[in-house]
């Protein structure tokens, strides 16, 4: 099986460059990014961060979806897309404010952040920031959506991955073209050109890491707007640089065309406001519950996982923890060993067991290799084996 560096290489024998900044940036991806700042609201009773690592290396207990960032998009210099009456920029920030005012007074366990509260300029890549410095559990960006065909309209929500059509190309190269306001953006964002096509490979790469939350909280989210008879324009898939940025599951919801002047007064409207902000409540709701539900199930099967021996595979070795990942190969574990943090897939009682299960995890992660714990603690795999033997 070839290494990721090596399918790039094969894949494109005559852009070195190019394959240099797609691991890149699938690195920074990865390990996560630091942040300048955020805004924050809620969590009356503060808890401890979900994503933690417990120092004895056991693995994170995640007890429920208690910390959310809420980005309303462009703003400052970058109005966004433009109605007959109206900026993108201001319609978002209202809703998102009402979203995260929602959120605190009926749900006060939640932390809601947010990547702007008043007219400020934020750059694509602090946005993310702030998320990654925070741990949030999930990130929110709120769009308003624009055509040259005014007759066009609806409400869709993107997660991150590869678009599948023009159409989502087109969404994904708007929203992304704000990094041309920001100063050295060429550099700051690995060469990325939000204009060409080429720049979009990463996310194809990238889509799987978060995407069945990102999908599960998306059409949660859909399927509260589109009961307020806004056009269904579907859950799609497209590289939007703010979601790939972000250590975590988010979604990003277009909620309306402003070019369509019908759509724009209702997004203008206290009514359409305030019903919009509803609907995202009500699908961050209903994520949260499943999230809280699956989370009390883990916490159940932990009192016992670790008494024993067992087989893993380490897919990576940080120094920043992630968030619980959710892959094609099953869930992504932590633990910490003295100052790195070990990535491992599988939980398997017996080295059969892990054996049947190498193909499947190293068609998705080429360089994972078996190791084995007992009690938590890492041991050699011929030790392992031999104490099983017994």
């Amino acid at each position: 099986m070839l290494s990721l560096s090596h399918f790039l290489y094969r894949q494109f024998p005559f852009r070195p460059i190019l394959c240099l900044l797609i691991l890149f940036a699938f690195s920074l991806n990865v390990c996560g990014q630091t942040s300048k700042g955020a805004v924050k609201t809620g969590a009356k009773n503060k808890q401890k961060s979900t994503s933690q690592v417990s120092s004895t290396g056991a693995k994170p207990t995640v007890t429920s979806l208690t910390k959310v960032v809420i980005d309303a998009g462009h703003g400052g210099k970058d109005s966004g897309a433009r109605g007959k009456k109206a900026w993108e920029k201001d319609i978002v920030l209202d809703v998102a404010l009402r979203l995260g005012k929602l959120i605190n007074d009926s749900l006060p366990e939640v932390e809601v952040i947010y990547t702007r509260k008043d007219d400020s300029f934020i750059p694509l890549n602090e946005r993310a920031e702030i998320a990654n410095k925070n741990k949030a559990q999930l990130f929110i960006s709120v769009h308003a959506n624009s055509s040259t065909n005014t007759h066009v309209t609806g409400t869709e929500t993107f997660v991150l991955g590869l678009h599948r059509t023009k159409d989502n190309l087109e969404v994904a190269q708007k929203e992304n073209s704000v990094i041309t306001l920001e100063d050295n953006y060429s550099e700051k964002y690995e060469g990325f050109d939000p204009n060409l096509t080429e720049s979009y490979i990463i996310f194809e790469l990238m889509q799987n890491v978060y995407l069945e939350q990102s999908i599960h909280m998306a059409s949660k989210v859909h399927s509260e707007l589109t009961k307020l008879q806004l056009a269904d324009r579907t859950v799609k898939q497209a590289g939007f640089l703010v979601l790939r940025e972000t250590a975590m599951p988010g979604v990003l919801v277009e909620l309306g065309f402003i070019s369509n002047p019908k759509e724009e007064l209702y997004m203008m409207s206290d009514k359409g406001k305030r019903e919009l902000a509803e609907a995202l409540f009500q699908g961050f709701k209903k994520h949260k519950l499943s999230f809280d539900a699956a989370a009390q199930v883990d916490i159940l099967k932990q009192s016992t996982d670790e008494n024993g021996i067992f087989f893993k595979y380490q897919v990576a070795k940080l120094k920043k923890p992630m968030d619980k990942l959710e892959t094609k190969a099953g869930k992504i574990d932590v633990q910490q060993q003295d100052d790195m943090f070990v990535h491992t897939i599988g939980h398997f009682s017996s080295y059969d067991e892990a054996l049947k299960a190498k193909k499947k995890i190293k068609s998705i992660f080429p360089d994972a290799f078996l190791i084995a714990t007992e009690n938590g603690k890492r041991i050699e795999v011929k030790e392992a084996r031999n104490k099983l033997k017994k």
